[in-house]
């Protein structure tokens, strides 16, 4: 720990937190005999105080350093009257989307509107705009014009450089830019806020601000940033997708806290969005603060009328032991937004929070999960990380486990001990998943006899996404072979624990890469191991992923070779079918695809065949013959009795919550 971290650390440990909600109306802040709030938090999620959401962390941390805070969540952008609630703040507006991308938020893949939200009261839809980063900034801007505006929370962070939006299929420019803000607080903002608020405070004005790790400032003359690659201007980026191929990957490429150098990305000749590196990652000592603040660890009680906040019901029982990924998924965010260093949080900090939800009234006895973006990730992939960073062109898990990797389980295993033998926990369950290949690279079963026998609920849920070596590359994920090596892995140690659990495998449509031929290798794959899933995700490209660049650029920025990309709804509705070919509706498409490709051996009564020739449209799939595999289980596989058991067990959960 730094020096300057030690004294920041005594200013929070001096101040008073009190317990109960912070600020949401006048009321409240003048019932606190404050007269101005130093920053108001603008939040397009409804309040919740819980450390599973970004604002809880944000405000309690100012809190926790002497600031006063008041919050304002979803407000009317269409009324500028909403956002003036507390008054101008003293040192500024913090603003943020939310815990979700607002328009992953509002629309499915296929661009549908969504019926729900779960962060906002009730379920209800329509409580926060599309954009809501951009609205909110611009709202503030209208009736504060020089108050700071710092933008933080993923939707910022995604879009902090020039990034393609799938909704409106076209570049866009950095948010910090449309939004009107002043700063970007980029990744999960803890140092960087902090820094920003001691800056503010001490008289430093907010366009003085372009040092400061973790943030994305704007400055009209780039000889004023020292040390700093410079990227292909927005105008280049507009006229060549090659361009903004090698900028994506430039940017992905820099987003180690330890190696990643400054970018700026120029807009004309007089304006330029530089990017600082990200900030260094939080020690454990750190992340226990994080999460030892006052959090009522509930929505706000005004919530209550409508229905409460739907969100909070996943994670109220649930413990965040780790952050960061070092997985690489191309389709995941989580390089850009939590980088690849894992920080993990102390036992005795997990302990005495799993001791404080066994207080609570509605607490059963079941700790949902102990985990975070990956649960069996509780230390970096190797020790040279901790001072050196991760390797630039290099991933720790894919192609193949790096041979510096350290796959060992054994402190979650201890971890996962000491949760079972709390007084009053009945179960601790693993729901936010597991890496099976860095499973597969331990050798040492005890991990995986301790999951089978302890942590999962009759079905434990993986992410092999795909059985094409060829879209497997391109997701940035281990070869299938790997998973048939844990699928038997797994299945032998329930055998020897003497019980029935299965697996149930998430599959991703139509990412790049994917041609029909490899949609139908894997409806063959599927055949054989007797199993249809009830759910299949299309991939949906997100700002900042390696795989939206492929989506839109055509090339994978890694090598700049060419990439097949399905676009056409049609195609798409084609490859999703053959991977629930089972299902008597989507027989037309499946018979088609299988025209196209030239795959008609795959229509018949043979136990081969996928579907019978039209006029039986029943699949084969399920005939006995046909079952191939037994070893993963499915819904479907599950005896009628047992289903119609865990039905009512199920009704009696939700009764009983």
């Amino acid at each position: 720990m730094t020096g300057d971290m030690k004294t920041k650390v005594s200013k929070e440990q001096g101040t008073e937190m009190k317990q109960g909600f912070l600020p949401i109306c006048k009321r409240d802040m003048e019932e606190r005999g404050w007269t101005q709030v130093d920053f108001v938090y603008v939040s397009g999620d409804a309040y919740v105080d819980h450390p599973s959401f970004g604002h809880a962390i944000i405000t309690r941390i100012l809190e926790a350093y002497g600031y006063k805070v008041g919050i304002i969540a979803q407000p009317d952008w269409k009324d500028r009257s909403s956002i003036t609630v507390f008054g101008e703040p003293r040192l500024g507006f913090l603003v943020s989307a939310g815990n979700m991308d607002s328009m992953v938020n509002h629309y499915s893949v296929s661009k549908k509107r969504r019926r729900t939200d779960a962060y906002t009261p009730g379920g209800a839809i329509g409580k926060r705009p599309d954009y809501a980063a951009v609205v909110y900034g611009n709202l503030i801007r209208q009736v504060y014009k020089h108050t700071p505006i710092i933008l933080g929370g993923i939707e910022a962070s995604l879009r902090r450089m020039a990034h393609y939006d799938y909704w409106s299929d076209r570049l866009k420019r950095s948010v910090l830019l449309d939004s009107g803000a002043d700063l970007i607080s980029y990744g999960m903002g803890e140092r960087s806020v902090i820094e920003i608020a001691e800056a503010l405070d001490s008289g430093i004005d907010v366009k003085d601000l372009t040092y400061i790790d973790g943030t994305v400032c704007k400055v009209k003359d780039s000889d004023s940033i020292y040390d700093a690659v410079m990227l292909p201007s927005y105008e280049e980026l507009q006229e060549d997708k090659l361009a903004y191929a090698r900028s994506f990957y430039t940017q992905y490429c820099n987003t180690d806290p330890f190696t990643g150098k400054r970018l700026i990305e120029p807009y004309g000749e007089h304006l330029f969005v530089v990017q600082n590196p990200p900030s260094k990652p939080l020690s454990q000592d750190e992340m226990d603060r994080v999460y030892s603040y006052p959090y009522m660890r509930t929505y706000h009680p005004s919530y209550e009328k409508d229905g409460g906040i739907p969100a909070i019901q996943e994670v109220k029982f649930s413990l965040i032991s780790n952050r960061g990924c070092f997985g690489g998924c191309s389709f995941c965010a989580l390089t850009f937004h939590q980088g690849r260093i894992i920080q993990t949080r102390s036992h005795e900090s997990l302990l005495k929070e799993a001791e404080m939800m066994t207080r609570d009234k509605d607490f059963k006895g079941y700790i949902h999960d102990v985990g975070g973006p990956t649960a069996n990730f509780r230390a970096p992939s190797c020790q040279k990380q901790l001072t050196q960073g991760v390797c630039k062109n290099r991933q720790c898990l894919f192609p193949k486990p790096c041979k510096n990797l350290t796959a060992d389980h054994r402190d979650y295993i201890k971890l996962l001990r000491k949760l079972r033998s709390v007084d009053g926990v009945k179960k601790v369950f693993i729901r936010s998943g597991i890496r099976f290949d860095y499973v597969m690279a331990d050798s040492d079963d005890t991990f995986l006899r301790e999951l089978c026998e302890y942590h999962v609920s009759g079905q434990l849920k993986v992410a092999p996404e795909h059985v094409s070596d060829r879209v497997l590359a391109k997701m940035g994920k281990p070869e299938y072979r790997v998973y048939q090596q844990f699928v038997t892995r797994y299945n032998q140690m329930n055998r020897k624990l003497n019980k029935d659990q299965y697996l149930v495998p998430y599959l991703m449509s139509s990412h790049p890469g994917s041609t029909l031929k490899e949609a139908i290798e894997m409806a063959e794959h599927l055949r054989d191991f007797g199993y249809m899933p009830e759910q299949v995700q299309d991939f949906y490209p997100t700002p900042s992923t390696l795989s939206t660049c492929m989506y839109y650029t055509g090339v994978d920025p890694r090598d700049m070779k060419p990439v097949y990309v399905p676009k056409n709804p049609h195609e798409k509705a084609m490859q999703r079918a053959l991977i629930q070919y089972r299902d008597p509706r989507n027989y037309d498409l499946v018979l088609e695809a299988l025209k196209k490709e030239g795959r008609m051996d795959l229509v018949g009564y043979d136990k081969r065949c996928l579907i019978r020739p039209r006029g039986n449209h029943t699949a084969l799939g399920s005939e006995k013959g046909n079952a191939g595999q037994k070893h993963i289980r499915t819904e479907q596989n599950v005896p009628s009795k047992e289903k119609k058991k865990k039905k009512i067990r199920n009704v009696h959960k939700k009764k009983t919550r």
